[in-house]
């Protein structure tokens, strides 16, 4: 490919700024005077640039995706493990509880007690969460489809007013 000269020995492209693959495309330079691009070929041009420029950052989108994607899963498995070390940490606990309430009682008495207490505990939780799940259900945002009913009905009125 042949790029085009000036009358001190500079390129086109070297006088515009444009990349390598742009310099087949500079106006061409005819007696001291450039001939412009028509409006159709600018159009085009910027057209081209435009859609180049959206597939690039759609490709840097994905890869910030993949790459965000990537720690994410590291991170729930890293929670997954501490969940899985936590309970057996909780075990541990327990069953020194026991432990030290058999100072005092018969092991098999420490051992029901920390149980019912355990028992307890899961039912109370067990009842909250059926109640915030109550709270969840249906799964629509009615608040918000309340909201957009009372907008409708605002711009009717005042369009048949005016």
């Amino acid at each position: 490919m042949s790029t085009l000269r000036t009358h001190d020995g500079r390129s086109a492209a070297d006088i515009t700024g444009a990349s390598r693959q742009d310099a087949g495309r500079a106006p061409a330079v005819h007696d001291g005077h450039r001939s412009e691009a028509g409006t159709g070929e600018l159009v085009r041009q910027a057209t081209q640039q435009v859609s180049e420029l959206m597939r690039a950052e759609l490709r840097l989108a994905v890869a910030e995706l993949k790459d965000k994607g990537r720690h994410a899963g590291t991170g729930a498995g890293m929670f997954g493990g501490a969940a899985l070390v936590g309970l057996f940490g909780a075990a541990a606990l327990l069953t020194a509880v026991i432990a030290a309430i058999a100072l005092v009682l018969p092991v098999w008495a420490s051992a029901l007690i920390i149980g019912g207490a355990l028992v307890a505990v899961a039912g109370v939780l067990a009842l909250l969460g059926i109640a915030q799940t109550k709270r969840a259900t249906p799964a629509k945002p009615e608040r918000a489809m309340d909201e957009a009913r009372m907008t409708v009905h605002d711009l009717k009125e005042r369009a048949t007013h005016r």
